[in-house]
């Protein structure tokens, strides 16, 4: 299995490769340069298993210069005590028809656990085959979720420094709190004065200087991401769609080949990306449900073919959600063109010059044949919270209620039958404030965001998850905030080396 870059075709490298660099030098991102294929009796042999043991058969599809042993061992240590409860990734019954996929058990409570506590794994064996005793320097722009599991996945491990940067007003207090407060003696964190956007674009500015990389090698060290854009945080996320499947299997909802939908709530594009990449295997999937919050440029492309960045950005309580530029969708413009890499620069350079672009009806065409979208605004988004703990007993966070409300949504308006599985990607005690409001009409006892997340356990009977009751009392390390101009300033002073 080799890997290409969406804005260099002529590439040919190996996983390792893609997994210890992150991007490509022109800035392009690394794909598979084809799409393993499995069958129908492959995914019915996942259902007796593990989660561990249907990753062990996904992974080396497409990590294949590691060993399977090495991936055996990854794997184990990634997925055995590090998730609350029997799986890391459980499938409930929401009602007659409707699964929802719990990725949110892991370390941060956060469905990025899912795959980052997996990468520093595989990015330190790549690091070994492809870096020459370099040291990796993990850089991520988060919007709220990532930078705590990246932060936590890395912490502490050997021949890696992680630097984190996070919007300071757009991510939740409980969020700011987790990633304010991470030990460890290899990490760094800091706010910057803008959005999400402002953070990706100044990281990604950061990754392809040339004198800055020039400034890491002086000091023997080697640029990696554990933001999406990095094939190894991308392709343990596939796993969890063929996963969710398997238990579908195992529960009796679906029999073997039988197709059903995934509701996935998504801002940098990479969490359904990874079902995209699911399907292509030959995953039975008949829609993918994209459902974005009111910033709906995805909803707006997905519908229309237009990406416009150039709008109104709105703050909102699925934070996670707050993004106007996904990565992401440059891996499925390219592979929808035919792997044409030509094309997809100049459409990218375009959204980078000109604030949008504009894909051909042909390539729309192919869109729509597997994506559907939909979006919604905070009040929709908290009156579904309430309706569906009302109705289903069910208590969402804020991004999966937005899914929920997109879903039900789709499926009055297209009247779709098919068995869906709506994908939960952070406990709703991450977002205590919006999500108490939600069941009491925005009445509480208390602003204190720890005395939230006691009354909203009284009132569920729903206990919060320990890692977010630990927090409570703990002080902040990291209490800088910097100019989005300063970012470059601040990874060398991060870093304890001169710019």
């Amino acid at each position: 299995m080799k890997y290409t870059s969406t804005r260099n075709n002529s590439l040919a490298v190996s996983s390792s490769f893609a997994i210890a660099n992150g991007i490509s030098e022109e800035g392009g991102l690394f794909v598979p340069e084809k799409i393993p294929q499995v069958s129908k009796e492959f995914i019915g042999e996942l259902a007796p298993l593990s989660y561990k043991e249907r990753a062990d058969k996904i992974l080396p599809l497409f990590l294949t210069d590691y060993g399977e042993d090495e991936i055996k061992g990854y794997t184990s240590a990634a997925y055995s005590d590090n998730f609350e409860g029997e799986t890391p990734a459980p499938v409930k019954c929401l009602r007659r028809g409707v699964s929802v996929l719990e990725l949110w058990h892991g370390p941060t409570c956060a469905f990025k656990d899912m795959a980052l506590q997996l990468l520093p794994y595989l990015l330190t064996g790549a690091a070994k085959r492809e870096l020459g005793g370099k040291q990796s320097v993990i850089l991520v722009a988060t919007s709220g979720d990532t930078g705590k599991a990246a932060l936590e996945g890395f912490k502490d491990v050997d021949g890696t420094k992680i630097l984190v940067f996070f919007p300071d007003r757009g991510v939740s207090p409980m969020q700011k709190l987790q990633m304010t407060t991470q030990e460890g003696n290899n990490v760094g964190v800091s706010a910057i004065e803008g959005n999400f956007d402002d953070a990706q674009t100044g990281v990604k500015a950061i990754f392809t200087d040339p004198a800055v990389k020039a400034r890491l090698a002086e000091n023997n060290m080697s640029f990696s991401s554990a933001n999406s854009i990095n094939w190894g945080r991308l392709v343990p996320q596939i796993v969890y769609y063929f996963s969710a499947y398997a238990d579908l299997i195992k529960q009796g909802v679906i029999e073997n080949g039988d197709k059903i939908n995934f509701t996935v709530p998504t801002g940098n594009f990479g969490n359904i990306l990874a079902a995209y990449y699911a399907l292509k295997m030959g995953l039975p999937v008949n829609r993918l449900i994209c459902a974005s919050n009111e910033n709906d440029v995805l909803t707006e492309f997905l519908t229309t073919g237009r990406y416009n960045r150039v709008r109104k950005f709105h703050t909102t309580v699925s934070p996670s959600m707050d993004i106007l530029i996904s990565s992401n969708l440059e891996r499925l413009i390219f592979h929808l063109l035919g792997d044409d890499s030509d094309e997809t620069k100049k459409l990218f350079a375009s959204l980078s010059e000109n604030g949008e672009y504009t894909v051909s009806e042909e390539l729309l065409g192919k869109i729509k044949s597997v994506f559907a979208a939909g979006c919604c605004n905070d009040a929709e988004t908290v009156e579904t919270i309430a309706k569906t703990y009302k109705e289903n007993r069910y208590l969402s966070d804020t991004h999966t209620g937005v899914a929920i409300r997109v879903y039900n949504d789709y499926a009055e308006r297209t009247g779709d039958k098919t068995p869906t599985v709506i994908v939960s990607t952070a406990s709703p005690y991450k977002f205590s404030k919006a999500v108490l409001g939600a069941l009491t009409g925005g009445c509480f006892k208390s602003e204190s965001e720890f005395d939230m997340v006691s009354e909203l356990e009284e009132i569920t009977g729903i206990p919060a998850p320990a890692p977010l009751r630990g927090l409570k009392g703990k002080t902040p390390r990291f209490t800088g905030v910097c100019k989005k101009e300063d970012m470059r300033k601040e990874v060398y002073g991060l870093l304890g080396i001169e710019g």
